[in-house]
């Protein structure tokens, strides 16, 4: 390759990072898009998926309500014997159904086999399957399983990681840009091209939504595999833990679950106790629903579930997780209906709530409706400024081969310092966020390759008769 003039540190620097954020808008743009669609589409469809599902939600009869146990022990009878009794969680207002939820080996992580029962009449109106703390519907599930993993399991949840690790990066980039080229003034006669309309409508977009998308990023990344799995390391290690209970009414046993995520898995270690008689736990739901109560759990949304061995207590949890967040949680004895281990929401440490609220302001639950508009304009701007992106460079892409614009010339005229700076930065989100860094790897043989196709193609044309030329 010739050798290139040396260039002055400050437009070196720029010349970089205009090329790494070219990179990761071309590269992990079509990520952020359909992470972008696929979020606006769940945080809009709760409304909807009520309608799809109005049969099985909302009760046919009216009356006083049956007993928690008897609505349970129907919803048993209509399931059969197979289903393992997971939770319930009773209507939450008049005219509602009440949801008995099962587990079976067949169904996936944080899914239950629900039953929906009329409180009045005790009909049975129907089973669906439901996901997670939200208790999603299908509808809705798999929207969530897009956003999450293209439907790809746990290999697609790569792609949802990816797109949040470069988002932050990819924001703060463009506004680093954006400062820099502020003072540059245009001839006010000088034409608009398509070019520049792209340009400023895709830097609008991304000033007036930065930290928006900044917010999004940071929880998105939150539930990702493995840098949620080093964000949780670092908390647990700093002291940022959520409060949890403990069900074991053997204080010795003891082994609380730490974590926002723990609760959405239905497995765990083996139980070595022995389990006890589902006939005689349902029979004490209600009076440890009337003890929780009792207890102060005074928001409607509560979920029960009953002990799978002997030695363990009743967990009752509330999760109204709008504003204000009720997301208390206590441990029912069932043999005496004391409180033996509870977590309120008012004693988590600041950092616990934050994460709270921004991961249910992220799912659009926080604030209701205005929380899933805000959310959804987040996502309809982010697809509006990828596409804005993608047409600034359709319209200015250099021939196959001939660009010598790559990454790793762009970082050779970096100074000594900035040099050693940005390969530090590099290891230290490359370890906290692997995905991040293996893709990073992935630009540079792109972009080594690119490199060696343009070399070679310009000594094929050095090496051309002048006529070819």
């Amino acid at each position: 390759m010739q050798a290139e003039p040396a260039q002055p540190a400050f437009a070196a620097i720029r010349q970089f990072i205009t090329r790494l954020h070219f990179y990761v808008g071309l590269f992990v743009g079509p990520f952020l898009l359909v992470a972008a669609i696929t979020g606006t589409l769940y945080v809009l469809t709760p409304q909807i998926e009520n309608l799809l599902y109005r049969d099985q939600l909302v009760a046919r009869t009216s009356g006083p309500e049956r007993l928690l146990s008897e609505q349970i022990a129907a919803a048993r009878t209509s399931i059969g014997e197979a289903p393992r009794l997971f939770a319930v969680r009773p209507a939450t207002a008049p005219g509602l159904t009440t949801r008995v939820m099962f587990t079976q080996p067949d169904l996936g992580e944080s899914e239950t086999r629900t039953v929906f029962v009329d409180p009045a009449s005790l009909a049975v109106q129907g089973e669906l399957i439901t996901y997670g703390t939200s208790g999603i519907l299908p509808f809705r599930i798999t929207l969530d399983y897009l956003h999450r993993n293209l439907l790809l399991g746990d290999i697609g949840r790569h792609y949802s990681e990816l797109a949040a690790s470069w988002l932050w990066f990819s924001i703060l980039g463009g506004l680093l840009l954006w400062y820099w080229q502020r003072s540059v003034a245009r001839p006010k006669t000088a034409k608009v091209s398509s070019w520049q309309r792209s340009r400023r409508l895709h830097t609008l977009i991304g000033l007036w939504t930065a930290l928006g998308l900044l917010f999004l990023s940071a929880t998105g990344l939150t539930w990702s595999r493995w840098a949620g799995g080093n964000i949780d390391t670092f908390r647990n290690e700093v002291g940022w833990i959520t409060p949890a209970i403990t069900t074991a009414l053997n204080p010795e046993t003891a082994a609380p679950v730490l974590g926002e995520h723990a609760a959405h898995g239905m497995g765990g270690a083996v139980d070595t106790a022995p389990p006890v008689s589902e006939q005689d736990m349902i029979a004490r739901f209600d009076g440890v629903v009337a003890s929780a109560r009792a207890a102060g759990i005074d928001s409607p949304m509560i979920e029960i579930r009953p002990p799978r061995t002997v030695g363990q207590a009743f967990r009752v949890s509330e999760y109204d997780r709008s504003w204000p967040t009720q997301v208390d949680t206590i441990a029912v004895d069932p043999s005496d209906y004391k409180v033996t281990s509870r977590a309120d929401f008012e004693t988590f440490p600041i950092v616990a709530k934050l994460i709270r609220w921004g991961i249910d302001a992220h799912m659009g639950v926080l604030f209701g409706v205005a929380n899933q508009a805000l959310m959804a304009a987040l996502g309809i701007a982010l697809t509006a400024m990828i596409v804005y992106g993608y047409r600034m460079w359709w319209l200015r892409r250099p021939a196959p081969g001939i660009s010598a614009r790559t990454l790793i010339r762009s970082f050779s005229y970096l100074p000594p310092v900035a040099k050693i700076t940005a390969l530090a930065v590099a290891l230290v989100f490359g370890i906290a966020l692997p995905v991040m860094g293996a893709s990073l790897l992935v630009f540079l043989l792109i972009d080594f390759f690119r490199a060696a196709l343009a070399e070679m193609m310009a000594a094929e044309q050095r090496n051309m008769p002048p006529g070819m030329r």
